[in-house]
């Protein structure tokens, strides 16, 4: 097989894994894209991507532009000669002269099997709506959202344990490995793309914090699997009077209780019962306010006066 000069995009760390892999192949890396450096932290200094960090300590060149429309930006990529673009959550759309540049095209290493989950958080809303399995697609990217013939598929399960961090470190490694074999075929010549049946599409929307607000009418089921894709951001959160209780890990439990949705019905260091539309769910980690992550058994030790039986736990706050 021979070394392939590629141009690589991304930003945070499922896209690192996938860059240090490349890193350690045949292939030589010519340049790095990643989004400009973001304020972080309390003190909101601008903080390098992981991508950007790798390819650093590499000594590997990095652009950073703000989008990928001007004439100057594209003349600059195409100088790089490459055969190859490699796309693993960069963040900025782009445009069919962008896509045309490099010899074979641009590759995109995708976090669901597409065309299921299209768009920005595929492996939240996997975990959320109850899937059983996810996966890697690598895509001969198009000017569309996703929408991209399929030159590789790689499935893994959705255990009833995976939160949103558990099954992103799965498919950053399983991303790492594919992109390579599809590589080695695409200089082969040995892809065959399959086109997605756009009628089977569902869209990944981007995350947002209002989504972590605990709606207790719902299942116990429905909202432990909200707290685990939503684990370790947004966090999924609940209200207890006018301040924000954070629950981090929970078991959902078929036993029904009369009570109102969102009262707390029992509770020991083994757990702390809350009443759902339908279910039971207990607390096994959380955070109060003010306060770190902590299990329910150093929770109930320290804290426990704040949420004795028969406290009700709100989707806003009290006045």
């Amino acid at each position: 097989m021979s070394s392939l000069r590629i141009i690589f995009a991304g930003t945070p760390d499922f896209a690192a894994n996938a860059l240090i892999a490349l890193m350690g192949s045949e292939h030589e890396i010519v340049a790095v894209y990643t989004q400009p450096d973001r304020p972080a932290g309390r003190g909101r200094k601008l903080r390098a991507s992981p991508v950007k960090e790798v390819a650093l300590e590499h000594n590997i060149p990095v652009l950073q532009p703000n989008n990928l429309k001007e004439a100057e930006t594209q003349d600059e990529l195409r100088s790089l000669n490459a055969d190859v673009m490699v796309v693993a959550a960069y963040g900025l759309i782009l445009p069919q002269v962008v896509l045309d540049i490099p010899r074979l095209g641009c590759l995109n290493i995708h976090a669901s099997l597409l065309p299921r989950w299209r768009g920005a958080a595929p492996i939240q809303r996997a975990i959320a709506a109850g899937d059983k399995e996810s996966g890697i697609t690598i895509m001969q990217m198009n000017a569309g959202l996703d929408t991209g013939d399929i030159l590789q598929l790689t499935s893994c399960p959705i255990t009833d344990k995976d939160s949103g961090s558990d099954l992103h470190d799965r498919l950053a490694e399983i991303g790492a490995k594919a992109i390579l074999e599809t590589l080695k075929d695409l200089d082969s010549d040995n892809t065959k793309p399959i086109k997605q049946d756009d009628s089977l599409a569902t869209y990944a929307h981007k995350l947002d914090k209002k989504e972590a607000i605990i709606d207790w009418q719902n299942s116990a089921t429905d909202i432990e699997r909200l707290i685990r894709a939503f684990n370790p951001w947004p966090v999924a959160f609940t209200y207890l009077n006018d301040k924000t209780l954070r629950i981090w890990q929970a078991q959902a439990l078929p036993e029904n209780s009369d009570l109102e949705a969102g009262t707390v019905i029992h509770c020991d260091k083994n757990g702390i019962d809350i009443s759902c539309g339908e279910g039971t769910l207990r607390l096994l980690k959380l955070q109060p306010s003010g306060s770190k992550a902590m299990d329910v058994a150093a929770f109930m030790n320290g804290h426990a006066k704040q949420l004795p039986v028969g406290s009700l736990l709100t989707s806003t706050p009290s006045e």
